[in-house]
């Protein structure tokens, strides 16, 4: 069984809006949103610039990272990525 990474990642949308998530493949989940086949919120905030990413060692681990950072002010968030 070949164990799957994952990653956590933030977008900076064009309304300058910040957005977490997750996935197993960066490469498609970025084409997906550029596309419009990715969230809503990021469709309806095209184009977006990819500001950040780090690896999780699972999808729980991501999951429970991505809720930290989803809990970070915007200047929180600014400063992790700089």
């Amino acid at each position: 069984m070949v164990k799957e990474t994952y990653t956590i990642y933030i977008l900076k949308c064009c309304d300058k809006s910040l957005y977490t998530g997750i996935t197993n493949d960066l490469e498609k989940r970025l084409s997906d949103h550029a596309l419009g086949k990715g969230s809503k919120y990021v469709r309806s905030r095209l184009p977006f610039k990819l500001i950040y990413s780090e690896p999780a060692p699972s999808k729980s681990d991501a999951l429970k990272r991505e809720c930290a950072i989803k809990e970070l002010t915007r200047d929180e968030k600014l400063a992790l990525v700089s």
